[in-house]
């Protein structure tokens, strides 16, 4: 079984499970999963963790994203993107500093309301199943951050514009906001996914590619080892009798019979996560640095193949 994160391109036209499903096969073996549904009509960056990599999923579901997008102003649809039924059309007369004024008032941290078309649940129930038998349900509000917006182009009625955002974001909802503030209306016309944390659109790699590798006996070269995702956390290495500990999800102190990294002061800050390498330098978990506790304590275990 192999072990690691493809940073693939999600094409149009395919769910995040259809590639899933067409990795499956590509690879041939089950154990696969996404870090983040991508609408069929969006494209661009979807990791996909394979084998122990799987554990990393819901680690990378809360990164923050990045998008660029095509706000079409002057027409609202049930779906809230252009693949829906349009409700209205509004003459576009907005100015464009008035536009890019607005567009502005949404940076920050803020509660959007999820649209219908979507796949949250409730009572059970997706909710793009029940908009499509003409049912309107109440959609509690989440609080989301809107990290930064970029306008790269005006060319009304429609504005193109990058947006970096926290978890559970909808764009489709931002563009519908946006158009709704300024008095036209609006929706998204396209969608691509240029990063999601470490993984950028440059990088990414299309199905039919990956295939290729496979068949040239490169898949290598795509795969990437889980600890990529952690770069940002600092490293700490084990004794072999840290070793025994880690092997068994223990808490671990910082003394240089356990941490190779041990010195005479660490300077290590309450909260902060490390990467854990074992002695022999193979990654094995993340652990998280309790001050109270004097220790540090495991947050996700991978415990990958020794090297």
């Amino acid at each position: 079984m192999t072990d690691g994160i493809i940073n693939v391109y999600k094409e149009r036209g395919f769910t995040s499970h259809d590639v899933v499903a067409k990795l499956r096969g590509i690879l041939r073996q089950k154990k696969i999963g996404h870090t983040g549904t991508l609408d069929p009509e969006a494209e661009g960056v979807l990791p996909v963790c394979l084998g122990s990599a799987t554990k990393v999923c819901e680690l990378l579901t809360d990164k923050e994203k990045t998008y660029r997008a095509v706000l079409l102003l002057g027409v609202t649809t049930d779906t809230q993107d252009t693949t829906g039924t349009v409700l209205k059309e509004t003459p576009v007369v907005c100015e464009q500093q008035a536009v890019r004024d607005c567009i502005a008032s949404f940076v920050g941290e803020q509660d959007q309301v999820p649209p219908m078309y979507s796949a949250l649940k409730v009572n059970g129930k997706k909710l793009y199943e029940l908009a499509r038998q003409g049912i309107e349900v109440e959609r509690k509000a989440r609080r989301i951050t809107i990290r930064r917006i970029e306008i790269c182009k005006i060319d009304l009625p429609r504005i193109t514009m990058e947006v970096t955002c926290s978890k559970g974001t909808y764009i489709r909802t931002l563009c519908h906001d946006i158009g709704a503030a300024l008095g036209c209306g609006g929706c998204m016309e396209s969608l691509l996914r240029t990063q999601v944390g470490p993984f950028y659109l440059e990088e990414s790699v299309r199905l039919g590619e990956i295939e290729q590798l496979r068949d040239a006996g490169r898949l290598s070269e795509v795969i990437q080892p889980i600890d990529s995702v952690f770069q940002s956390y600092r490293a700490r290495h084990l004794t072999r009798a840290g070793d025994r500990l880690v092997q068994n999800g223990n808490p671990v102190e910082a003394v240089p019979e356990l941490i190779a990294d041990a010195t005479g002061k660490m300077d290590e800050s309450d909260g902060e996560r490390y990467r854990i390498y074992s002695s022999s330098g193979a990654f094995w978990a993340v652990y998280e640095w309790r001050q109270e506790k004097g220790r540090y304590w495991p947050v996700k275990m991978f415990l990958g193949k020794e090297r």
